[in-house]
């Protein structure tokens, strides 16, 4: 796991109406302060990557369809620097995924039908301090294809 991120279980609430499905609080040990949130769709297959953000904190969930998120710690001091990680996010594994400034993320539709990624940021969406880079560059080491084992 990489250092500074936190993946934290979230509850849903069904009955015979549909559910409630939760996100974030304000009293959450998580929550570091509110920017903005917003919704990025992803289509089966499509990718979304590679993204780094300087001073944002992410707050991921996936209330709908289903994504491959993917973490490559690059920062000098890290004591995980150099680690991938994947997590695989939607409804049967809702969960809220904390990612700290400076790691870099991106994420793939996967399944049969669009995803929808909620993000709760502690920052206000600013261009001045992201950085984007291709999803196939080598610089990160990962392969975004289909494993079969």
């Amino acid at each position: 796991m990489i250092d500074g991120v936190r993946i934290s279980p979230l509850r849903q609430i069904p009955d015979e109406r549909g559910k409630v499905m939760h996100m974030l609080r304000n009293d959450s040990e998580v929550f570091i302060g509110f920017g903005e949130i917003y919704f990025s769709c992803v289509y089966p297959d499509a990718i979304k990557a590679w993204h780094i953000h300087k001073r944002m904190t992410l707050n991921y969930a996936v209330p709908h369809g289903n994504i491959k998120l993917v973490l490559y710690d690059d920062r000098n001091a890290s004591k995980t620097r150099g680690e991938l990680q994947e997590i695989f996010l939607g409804p049967e594994n809702y969960c809220l995924v904390t990612i700290p400034p400076m790691v870099w993320n991106g994420f793939k539709g996967i399944g049969s039908e669009m995803a929808i990624v909620a993000n709760c940021s502690s920052i206000p969406h600013d261009p001045n301090e992201i950085e984007r880079m291709d999803p196939f560059d080598l610089s990160i080491p990962y392969n975004w294809e289909i494993v079969h084992k």
